[in-house]
Order: C-alpha cells, then sequence, then structure tokens
C-alpha cells in the first residue's frame, strides 16, 4: 500500500494544477492565493534550530519555483515568493538580535546584583533600533542607506559576558526559543503581507481626491478593480467625466462602462481606434497594471502602449494605478520573465471564417491570427505611480525593489 501523501502536498499540488489550467488568473487572485499556500509552507515546516532559517528559505524556493514554472505569466506569483523569502531574513536577523539582547541583558542584570549604580549597565536595544538595524543590515550599499544609518550606534547588538557558565546559558536559551520565535514571527509577516494585498485597493482609493479634480476628464481602456475602486471614491466628492476604450477583442471596457453607469458616473465609451482623435479633450489617463517592473517600466493589457505614446504626444499625464503586491524586482529583459502570451485567436476571429483560408494555405502561403495579452509600457511614457504605500515617480522603483526584496532572490533557482 502507497504511503499517504501528506496535506501540504495535496495543496501545493492542487494549486499548481489550478495554475497551469488557468483556472486561476490575474494578479490579485493569484497573489492572495500563493500568500495562504506559502503561509501553509511556513506553519508546517520542521527543521533543526540550529538551521532553521535556512531550510525555511529553501523550502519556500522549493515551492515558489514550482508555481512560478506553472504559471510564469502570472508575475505577481514570483513577487509574492520573494516577499515571503525577504521577510524571513529580516525576522531572522530581527530575532537574532532581539535574543541576544535579552540575553545580554540577563547577564548584566546578574553581574550587577549586588552593585547600587543601575545606571552602568548597558540598556538594550528599543524595538526601532533593531528593526533600522534589520534594515540596514539587508539592503545593498547605497548613500541613502549611509544618510539613513547615521544617527544609529556603531553596536548592532549588546555584548555579551566572556564568562563560561554565561556563555553556555547564552547558548542554551538561544537554541531553545530562537525557532519558534522565527516561525512566529515569519508567519505574523505573512499575514501582514495579506492584509496589505487584500485592502490595497482601499489604500489607493483613499488618494483619488488627490489626484481627481472637479470637471476633468479621465480616459483610460479596459477594466480594472483598482481603477472603479478609485473612481467610485473620487465620485463621492468630484463631478468629472470618464471616456472608456473599449479594449478588443476582450472588450473588457464594456464591462467597466456599465459599472461606471450604474453609479450615475458620466461615462463615454469609445473604440480602442478612437484614442488619438479623443485625446486632446482628456485632462488625464489613468489604468491599472498587471505588472510593474524594476526599471519603471508597466505590463498591461494590450492596447495602452498606444495610449500612453498618444499621452505623450498630447502631455497628458499618464496615471498607473498598482498595488505593491505588482512590484517585481526583474526587469523586462531578463530571461526568467515572461511579458507576453498568446490567447486564442478565436477571440478576433471566428473559425468559420478562416477555415476556408486555412485549407487554402495548406499548399500556399499560411495567415495567422495573433492575439497577444499584454502590452509593454516603457518608464518614459510614466507620469506617476499610485500604489497603496503612496505616490511614486518611475525613477523611484528601484528605492521600493531595495526596501521590499532581497537581491540574493531574485533569481531563485
Amino acid at each position: 500500500m502507497a504511503p499517504a501523501v501528506p496535506e501540504l502536498q495535496v495543496a501545493i499540488n492542487d494549486f499548481v494544477l489550478q495554475l497551469q489550467r488557468r483556472q486561476v488568473e490575474g494578479s490579485l487572485d493569484s497573489a492572495k492565493l500563493t500568500v495562504l499556500l506559502l503561509r501553509q509552507v511556513v506553519s508546517q515546516h520542521r527543521a533543526s534550530h540550529s538551521g532553521q532559517a535556512s531550510a525555511l528559505i529553501e523550502a519556500v524556493k522549493n515551492v515558489g519555483v514550482r508555481l512560478i514554472a506553472a504559471s510564469p505569466i502570472e508575475l505577481a506569483i514570483g513577487n509574492i515568493v520573494r516577499r515571503v523569502l525577504h521577510i524571513i531574513r529580516e525576522e531572522e536577523v530581527s530575532v537574532t538580535n532581539s535574543t541576544e539582547a535579552e540575553v545580554g541583558a540577563g547577564f548584566e542584570s546578574d553581574d550587577n546584583d549586588n552593585n547600587d549604580n543601575d545606571n552602568d549597565s548597558p540598556p538594550g536595544l528599543s524595538a526601532a533600533l533593531l528593526a533600522a538595524a534589520n534594515r540596514s543590515a539587508l539592503r545593498g550599499p547605497s548613500l541613502y542607506n549611509l544618510l539613513e544609518s547615521g544617527s544609529m550606534p556603531s553596536a548592532a547588538v549588546v555584548p555579551l559576558s566572556s564568562g563560561g557558565d554565561s556563555e553556555d546559558r547564552s547558548r542554551s536559551c538561544e537554541k531553545n526559543s530562537k525557532g519558534w520565535k522565527l516561525k512566529h514571527a515569519v508567519i505574523e509577516g505573512i499575514n501582514e503581507l495579506l492584509e496589505d494585498i487584500n485592502n490595497n485597493h482601499a489604500q489607493i482609493a483613499e488618494q483619488a481626491l488627490e489626484h481627481i479634480h472637479q470637471d476633468e476628464v479621465i480616459l483610460t481602456l479596459g477594466h480594472s478593480r483598482t481603477l472603479l475602486q478609485f473612481l467610485c471614491e473620487a465620485k463621492k466628492k468630484r463631478s468629472f467625466q470618464v471616456f472608456i476604450a473599449e479594449g478588443a477583442p476582450r472588450y473588457q471596457g464594456h464591462t467597466l462602462a456599465k459599472e461606471l453607469a450604474d453609479l450615475n458616473l458620466q461615462t463615454t465609451l469609445i473604440t480602442d481606434s478612437a484614442v488619438f482623435a479623443m485625446i486632446s479633450r482628456v485632462d488625464m489617463v489613468i489604468i491599472g497594471a498587471h505588472a510593474v517592473m524594476a526599471n519603471g517600466g508597466v505590463i498591461a493589457p494590450t492596447g495602452l502602449h498606444m495610449v500612453a505614446l498618444a499621452a505623450r504626444r498630447h502631455a497628458v499625464p499618464f496615471v498607473v494605478l498598482a498595488g505593491m503586491y505588482k512590484l517585481c524586482p526583474l526587469y523586462p529583459h531578463n530571461p526568467y520573465v515572461l511579458v507576453n502570451e498568446m490567447k486564442s485567436p478565436s477571440q478576433i476571429l471566428e473559425f468559420e471564417d478562416m477555415s476556408e483560408y486555412v485549407e487554402a494555405a495548406l499548399g500556399g502561403p499560411a495567415m495567422h491570427a495573433t492575439n497577444p495579452t499584454f502590452d509593454y509600457i516603457p518608464p518614459e511614457l510614466v507620469s506617476l505611480f499610485i500604489t497603496d504605500m503612496g505616490g511614486h515617480n518611475p525613477s523611484y522603483i528601484y528605492r521600493l525593489v531595495a526596501e521590499y526584496y532581497s537581491p540574493e532572490d531574485y533569481s531563485l533557482e
């Protein structure tokens, strides 16, 4: 009789199969399910105390590689895997520093039991200083880090006593507590990440009134849940008009137009070919994004590169709404990045209309119908990114990448 497959392995296989079958699509759903699965991986992981962090990183990497291979076009999956790895590395430093600080403070207290002057004992590190030390340790060298760490104390941890008994007790305390503290801290960090993903629409929408003003004309293309909530929030105190390009061949702009019309927001639906003709009447272009690359480039639904070029030609601001989970630490030319995929040509041409040409092409030149899913918009065409952490210029994206990812996790192989 074959041994029973563990519950975790079943969950991983099921999610991989769903990704391969395209039963899970979209950055938001992919990111949420990836966070939940990796939280399960961390909670059920068993390792020795000595190699807890390294073993945990290896376990998350192994699962992450499988998920990315199952759906390479969903860049949010790789982003979440790298964010979780960064959380593990950050919490490892934090737990190590806090454990050594607690042990060191305890030994100093024992040594000074008979000393009336307690002001001579070194104080323990505060949580704020430990967090700052962790961030500084995980980031690469830069002028920004140098300025930020200028006011920090030179010592990262409280020095321990050099006595033999103290050293033995220190090792015993660290061995018993570091393992479960690390796992608990990582799970808390993953829960915070999941909460940020769930709240990213609302946090982006809170900034709507800062960017949309009275009687403005907004242009967009296709459908975006983030954009819908952004416009709904602005409508509470602003009166404005929205032009929506239909986003052929999937025509998701029709869905957004109906949703906005149901909210009594003045909406005009236009064809994609009419964008350049209407752009001169527009005050701002606002779009959603599939992914934001490390250079500030954007991967967005097909047709938006054309809109960005029209906006640049008429000096119209081009604003991109994107949650931080869509920020990818890789560049579009990276060989591990898939920036596009082809959908079924039946969306642009019915088989009945094409069958006679296919049959005729068997002995002659073939006719092809291509249906790409995404466009790549270079950073020079983007005016502003609005994220759940505020607004940022494309030139600042590299700083956000350094804040949320560890360089050693960019390549998961």
